[in-house]
């Protein structure tokens, strides 16, 4: 069985005096035995009073006590500065300056549970040096090669086939501990454990116990090694590697394996985002083709059974597209979250992606409302940091239900519609056939007259709001949704029925026109549209 030395690195003050330099000068310890296994970081020798100041802890200092002072203060005052600075243990070598340690000196040593060793013997204090940080260097060595050892297994595993899974096995059964992988928010992906007897509880109650709660963030225990997974973009981490005190400490070596292994960790979760973005943006090249018509209908169905849509029977299909202003984002954890939405309802979905223009086109078996396809979209949005990397909200557009023959229009005019919602956040989905009037008018977005139009119809109203308070086109918007409903109006608003009666009445006004008239209520909702696609261009 292995000690703990073999996987600290270095030795400890008992290691030390074992050596043969120590061991010659006959070694006595007088305080402190029962600290000998502190590590010991490094050996100087000294003899100036003030060598506290020049040590940064963890020393084996080497003296023959010429600076430890002559009087019992100036020696307690002594030996304190060196326990402050943590050392690991004080030698004094007799004959030099005493016959024997002062009580003074001991006493101190004992109080404070610092290891003090006097040698009987004069010994080379260079021999003594030398010993020791061979030992040292030797043992941080064979620290490098254990953690070597398991890079070296966990990069076979990976190149014989074997997952992330397994790798997380390799780490837990050489540390002893359970393993865990989590997002950089925290959410578990992978646990493993030790195996065989040596943990007490499976790793995912380990995991739950660690978090105290359900939902809960993580709370380690002291002790646990905590290692970033790189790659997640401007210098965030991926994911993390989570060792935790659970049936013994972790050691430095078990630091040095999850670096490494989190260096592996890095490419296999990089490879496999960018292979799932890859067969998303496959499947949203297909989708595009097939709208366009550059995939005859006949060669459609099996061309999507090979990229895995395979909706029983003969029913309807129903084209989607989610439409997202272009911007970062993770795009296959998009996918991969909406199909595992829809996957667990027993939704059969074909999904696409293409980021360059923003768009998530789908084709759904169907055989659930559009509603939970819609919601399934957002929620993969909010997975995927798409809303958080400028996007903006999502708009959702139905298509009309057909079979394949049918499927590549429809998708194209969905795909058309999405894009003139663009900026629409009324709904949690819009059905295409009712975007035909946004359509048009986003398809003229660059004809002179539309913007002559809006301009006709708008412009006394906005060259109000570009000077005056309140604004009054946000009123006119409002007004025109509710479809001239004036309480409805109020309440959105926040306002009471007279402020509202005579913002609509400084707008009638401005306008010169009746707002009670369907002919002019028509003009100012085309305009309002219109002005919405002119803004967007």
């Amino acid at each position: 069985m292995e000690t703990p030395d073999a996987y600290r690195g270095g030795i400890t003050v008992r290691r030390a005096l074992e050596l043969p330099g120590l061991r010659s000068g006959l070694p006595e310890v007088v305080a402190g035995a029962e600290r000998l296994d502190r590590p010991v970081r490094w050996v100087h020798a000294g003899e100036v009073p003030n060598i506290a100041s020049l040590l940064k802890g963890g020393e084996l200092l080497l003296t023959t006590g010429l600076g430890l002072g002559t009087r019992p203060a100036e020696q307690r005052a002594f030996v304190r500065r060196l326990t402050e600075r943590g050392i690991a243990a004080l030698v004094v070598e007799l004959g030099h300056r005493f016959t024997r340690l002062p009580s003074a000196i001991v006493d101190t040593a004992r109080a404070d549970g610092l290891p003090l060793v006097q040698l009987h013997r004069e010994v080379p204090f260079v021999t003594v040096t030398e010993e020791i940080h061979t030992e040292i260097v030797n043992g941080h060595y064979a620290l490098l090669r254990r953690a070597d050892e398991v890079h070296r297994r966990c990069t076979e595993v990976l190149l014989g086939g074997g997952g992330v899974p397994r790798v997380l096995s390799i780490l837990a059964e050489f540390a002893g501990n359970p393993v865990f992988l989590e997002t950089a928010d925290g959410e578990l992906l992978y646990a493993a454990g030790p195996g065989g007897e040596q943990t007490a509880a499976e790793p995912l109650q380990v995991w739950e116990g660690l978090r105290g709660r359900p939902g809960a963030r993580l709370a380690p225990p002291a002790g646990t090694v905590l290692v970033d997974v790189p790659g997640g973009g401007q210098g965030a981490p991926r994911a993390r590697l989570v060792l935790p005190a659970v049936d013994a400490p972790p050691h430095p070596v078990h630091r040095m394996a999850a670096e490494r292994a989190a260096g592996l960790l890095a490419v296999v979760l990089m490879q496999a985002r960018q292979e799932e973005e890859l067969a998303a943006r496959g499947r949203g090249d297909f989708l595009t083709d097939l709208a366009e018509g550059r995939i005859a209908p006949g060669d459609a169905p099996a061309q999507a059974r090979l990229l895995g849509f395979r909706p029983a029977g003969t029913g309807p299909l129903l084209p989607v597209v989610m439409r997202l202003s272009p911007a970062g984002g993770t795009w296959a954890s998009l996918a991969r979250t909406v199909l595992e939405e829809l996957s667990a309802v027993g939704v059969p979905v074909l999904l696409g992606v293409r980021p360059v223009e923003g768009r998530v086109p789908l084709l759904v078996g169907l055989r659930s409302a559009a509603d939970r396809v819609a919601a399934a979209l957002r929620t993969g949005v909010e997975r995927a940091g798409l809303d958080r990397a400028g996007a903006g909200p999502p708009v959702v557009v139905v298509g009309r239900p057909g079979d394949w023959d049918t499927v590549p229009a429809t998708l194209r005019h969905t795909a058309e519609a999405a894009t003139a919602a663009q900026g629409l956040t009324g709904r949690a989905w819009y059905d295409a056939r009712r975007l035909d009037i946004e359509l048009l008018l986003w398809r003229l977005r660059d004809d002179p007259d539309l913007a002559a139009f809006v301009d006709r119809a708008l412009g006394p109203l906005r060259d109000h709001d570009a000077t005056a308070r309140p604004p009054l086109l946000p009123t006119l918007e409002t007004y025109l949704s509710h479809t001239g409903r004036k309480a409805e109006t109020a309440r959105e608003l926040h306002l009471n029925r007279q402020t509202l009666y005579n913002r609509l009445a400084r707008i009638s006004e401005l306008l010169a026109t009746d707002l009670d008239d369907p002919e002019s209520i028509l003009t100012l909702n085309l305009a309002l549209r219109a002005r919405r696609h002119l803004a967007s261009r």
